[in-house]
């Protein structure tokens, strides 16, 4: 068997075997409200993006779908929903809820699911299943490789918080052994490899019927709380509108000195 610096090329023994399942698998897309209004959602892009559909029903669904954001803008309160921090002990599908990537609860996330297992060495690692349909195609048949990319941002980054020794990417390598393919499942598998000072190390996988189509490499650095109040800071200030919730801004107006500001960051 083929192998690479940091696992298997061709196959994963530890996945294609199962293994005692720690945490997951994950929970259904129907635990809360959010979650299901965001599946129903992920349903109407799927069949606006793939099927073949009649321009008078679409204008009428435009009025329908236009009605219910109307709705919700009404019923929206002032501020940005609060963003919870992840938990390295809870689940890794919870990590993140509402984000662009694996979030259950954000519509635009790919239906990716995940889980925790003891690897090979007995530390913690991420396993998880996907089925892209239409709105994640990119050359015909093919889930678009941009999406891949994205996924193993997110599974390396959560497979790092499972150890409690986490950072933001520096550098994402994804190596395309193959197309991977659409409307078919496909499982994951996400593992924290090493650790070299602020650099931490991280390798993942994607297969399909026990073959790698795609492998990929991160390096995350470590960023100290202080670091990224800084940034948030930074980034409040120059965005158009409120990026931060309430919980998160009282971190930095409790913060002793925010560089690179004058005065209290703006709200």
């Amino acid at each position: 068997m083929d192998t690479g610096p940091t696992g298997p090329t061709r196959t994963d023994p530890v996945l294609t075997e199962g293994g005692p399942t720690e945490r997951g698998p994950a929970r259904t897309a129907a635990a809360s409200a959010r979650n299901r209004l965001a599946t129903e959602v992920r349903r109407v892009t799927d069949l606006l993006v793939g099927r073949l559909i009649d321009d008078d029903d679409l204008d009428r669904a435009a009025v329908d779908v236009a009605g219910v954001a109307d709705r919700l803008a009404a019923a929206a309160g002032p501020g940005k929903r609060p963003r919870a921090q992840p938990d390295p002990a809870g689940h890794p599908q919870d990590f993140f809820g509402t984000s662009p990537i694996i979030g259950y609860a954000n519509p635009l996330a790919a239906p990716v699911d995940v889980w925790v297992v003891r690897g090979a060495d007995g530390r913690p690692e991420l396993r998880g299943r996907a089925w892209f349909g239409y709105a994640y195609e990119g050359p015909p048949t093919c889930v678009h490789g941009g999406i891949i990319a994205e996924v193993f941002d997110e599974l390396l980054g959560s497979a790092n918080i499972l150890t409690g020794r986490a950072g933001m990417t520096g550098t994402l390598t994804v190596k395309y052994r193959r197309p991977t393919p659409l409307l078919s499942d496909l499982s994951l598998v996400a593992r924290q490899t090493r650790i070299e000072g602020r650099k931490i190390f991280a390798w993942g996988g994607i297969y399909h019927d026990g073959e790698l189509t795609a492998e990929a490499e991160g390096i995350f650095i470590d960023v100290q709380p202080r670091r990224f109040l800084d940034i948030m800071a930074a980034n409040a200030k120059d965005a158009d509108g409120v990026v931060i919730d309430e919980g998160l801004q009282d971190l930095i107006d409790r913060g002793v000195e925010i560089r690179g500001l004058e005065g209290p960051p703006p709200v």
